[in-house]
């Protein structure tokens, strides 16, 4: 009958399928493929791979739970995600028997054609008679196949067509690379994150980043180009500063190595201000989309509507970590009429725009390449001003708005917003001051002094304020004029003794005082005191007197901040006349009305002066308790230099204990915050070293020197968290803080 007919067919059709799929596994091989083996055909590796090792372990594991269907690998251009997932497919081969089938899809345009590219790669072409899914469920059955599809992107559409498949081949895997994340059912997402640039726990340091990721494979590829080179202490810096403004993605490093025959790392390192004319490919055989990383851009953005290539362009005004408040603020000004939400989440699934949380704040960052190309399309339009202007104008309201929290009990909340969007703060500032934006410019560097104390942003601040005073002359009002004074006065202060600092303070204070701003009057007098302290002839009474006066002024205003730090000036004048009694009462007072306005960063400056009283008094449990909770504070407002003088403290603690390694190791650490961070403790009041010198006269000599340099290499965060291990009641200090 025709029925049995046609099952004697598929049943023949079935057998010769199976034994084509077998023979096709290598036509060229000696020995033929075991019988239950369809075939292993992956294109080959012509490097290694470097710093994927864990990522590697993660997706096999991951691909080892039999419910798992598909696992995308996700990331931009250039990442790696292709060369990783071949790496997977060798490592988990034992895991599927029946072979792995690899499908390159960059050329395959159209999504009606996906399920024809798997079947042809597995050897099955459309012809007459059952359909194309029908033959490819006699042909697979059960056989527990991976099938590896590359270049997944531009058929995002046809996702779909996979969940089919999970019918037509119930045992097999799907490992997929993408810059869109597919979301379909059985989806397991994996970020591909660029290669690692340093030591997460040690950032700043040059040394531990010798064998971060990036730098080995820069190194590699480089030695490639050039047979000579080598990495030396000489060009370390400069190999590591490549790295890190390449933030790591393998593409950017390798076009960058490759000029290595013609450009000494320094040079590469100067030209890459500029990275997308630099970084073109040498190689002939690289794709074209990835010749060069502008093409690796485009032909990811022309993958998107046209909202979303809108918002990219838009958003490359933004430094990197941004929040969806300010984006969506952003589009209220520019007149955007889509769903921001909506258009971010599909940037994000893209891998055009890069999602991180900080310390449980989500934020948004665009890799420096893609920020290019997007500022390339502004200028393009003619809109990068226009943007620029709207980008000054979203800050500016969240200086304002963050401002009014920095002195009370919401004063973490505040400086973890306001650091999270640093970059964009003083993007802001800058283009307020090349529109010579007097006003607001001085506006919002006024209200956010003590952010930018924290940050160690003051000097950078001066010298804006200084420019614009330049550009805008006698256009200046009286209260932009005492801003600046007062910026550049607290910056000479602290690098010059010329004279006259005290004095343009106090004028400073009296144009604070015509205008009604009180808090600017009690700043400005506070700040002449300490000016005159510090000149080379100082009327110490002159300077008690306007201490005083500003601690009482901040005390009328309840700026409890100002008073603690009016207090402390007051207590280390009391010290270097050697009253430590009345030094000790003064930083106790001050330390008594920062807690009273529930505010924390004065009260760590406070504290670690009271640990200094109790360590010259002997008495070490009382000096370490206040140091400890100064640093515990210190980190939570990530203030490197309150963790420097913490660390400084601590060592003395540990030197009088005679515990040379914690005390090297803290010393140097602390030495290397200062010097990276130019935040110099004037000679007057440094004071542990003289417990250092104490151990250097002893057999712990050459332990304790061992243990500075060690304690060099440490991060700001590490080095804190090593120091509080030794007070476990203390809240936690974390290394990502």
């Amino acid at each position: 009958t025709a029925e049995e007919l046609q099952d004697r067919i598929a049943d023949d059709l079935a057998t010769l399928l199976a034994e084509r799929f077998d023979e096709s596994r290598d036509e060229a091989s000696p020995a033929p493929p075991p019988p239950s083996s369809v075939f292993t055909r992956l294109p080959a590796a012509d490097t290694r791979i470097i710093g994927r090792e864990g990522a590697i372990q993660e997706i096999i594991g991951v691909l080892g739970d039999r419910s798992t269907r598909v696992v995308t690998l996700v990331g931009p251009g250039g990442i790696g995600k292709s060369r990783l997932s071949i790496a997977v497919a060798e490592a988990v081969a034992p895991l599927f028997p029946d072979g792995t089938v690899f499908v390159p899809l960059e050329n395959v345009l159209e999504p009606g054609l996906l399920l024809s590219t798997i079947g042809y790669a597995l050897g099955i072409r459309e012809t007459t008679g059952l359909q194309l899914e029908e033959r490819m469920t006699i042909a697979l059955g059960n056989r527990r196949i991976l099938f590896v599809l590359d270049n997944f992107e531009q058929l995002v559409s046809a996702a779909p067509v996979l969940v089919r498949l999970f019918d037509i081949a119930p045992d097999a895997a799907f490992l997929v690379t993408s810059r869109v994340v597919l979301r379909i059912r059985g989806e397991r997402v994996f970020d591909v994150e660029p290669l690692a640039t340093h030591d997460p726990a040690s950032p700043e340091s040059t040394g531990r980043a010798r064998t971060a990721p990036a730098v080995e494979l820069f190194t590699e590829r480089a030695r490639a180009a050039d047979s000579q080179f080598e990495l030396t202490d000489a060009n370390l810096p400069a190999v590591v500063g490549i790295c890190r403004v390449l933030e790591g993605v393998p593409l950017a490093l390798e076009l960058a190595a490759a000029r290595i025959r013609m450009l000494s790392p320094a040079d590469l390192l100067r030209r890459l201000d500029r990275q997308l004319p630099l970084l073109v490919a040498a190689a002939r055989d690289v794709p074209g989309r990835q010749r060069t990383l502008r093409s690796t851009i485009q032909w990811s953005t022309e993958l998107l509507d046209d909202s979303s290539c809108r918002l990219l362009t838009e958003l490359a005004v933004f430094a990197p970590g941004f929040t969806l408040d300010s984006i969506e603020a952003m589009g209220r000004i520019r007149g955007w009429n889509f769903d921001v939400v909506e258009s971010i989440e599909t940037l994000v699934d893209s891998s055009l725009v890069q999602r991180q949380d900080i310390d449980g704040q989500p934020g948004f960052s665009l890799l420096v390449s893609v920020r290019e190309y997007g500022m390339e399309q502004l200028s393009a339009t003619g809109q990068e001003d226009a943007a620029r202007d709207a980008h000054a104008a979203v800050y500016t309201a969240v200086a304002r708005a963050e401002a009014l929290d920095l002195g009370s009990d919401r004063q973490l909340a505040a400086v973890g917003r306001l650091t999270l969007e640093r970059g964009n703060l003083r993007a802001a500032v800058r283009h307020l001051v090349s529109r010579a934006d007097a006003e607001t410019a001085c506006d919002v560097a006024w209200r956010l002094f003590v952010f930018w104390w924290v940050g160690g942003y003051l000097m950078e601040v001066s010298v804006w304020l200084e420019e614009i005073l330049e550009r805008t002359g006698a256009a200046a009002s009286s209260r932009e004029h005492a801003i600046v004074a007062f910026y550049v006065g607290w910056r000479d202060m602290w690098s010059t003794h010329r004279p006259g600092i005290a004095a343009a303070l106090l004028d400073a204070a009296e144009e604070f005082e015509s205008e009604g701003d009180l808090l600017g009057v009690a700043m400005a007098t506070t700040t002449a005191g300490v000016a005159e302290i510090n000149s080379s002839a100082p009327d110490v009474a002159a300077a008690l007197g306007w201490l005083h006066e500003g601690a009482e002024a901040f005390r009328r205003i309840q700026a409890g901040w100002g008073e603690c730090l009016a207090m402390v000036a007051l207590g280390r004048i009391a010290l270097l006349g050697a009253r430590l009694d009345e030094a000790t009462e003064l930083f106790r007072r001050g330390a008594e009305a920062s807690r009273a306005s529930g505010e924390r960063f004065a009260g760590t400056v406070a504290l670690h002066h009271i640990g200094r009283m109790m360590l010259l008094a002997d008495r070490l449990d009382e000096a370490e308790d206040a140091y400890l909770e100064s640093l515990s504070g210190s980190v939570a407002l990530r203030h490197e230099e309150g963790i420097a003088y913490c660390l400084e403290g601590l060592s003395a603690v540990a030197a009088r204990r005679r515990d040379a390694r914690r005390a090297g190791l803290l010393a140097g650490a602390a030495a290397s915050i200062r010097a990276r961070t130019a935040a110099i403790e004037p000679a007057v009041f440094v004071y542990h070293l003289r417990f250092l010198d104490g151990l250097r006269s002893t057999d712990a000599a050459a332990e304790l020197a061992a243990a500075e340099v060690e304690g060099g290499e440490l991060g700001a965060f590490e080095a804190a968290r090593y120091a509080a291990e030794r007070a476990p009641h203390l809240a936690p200090v974390h290394a990502n803080a």
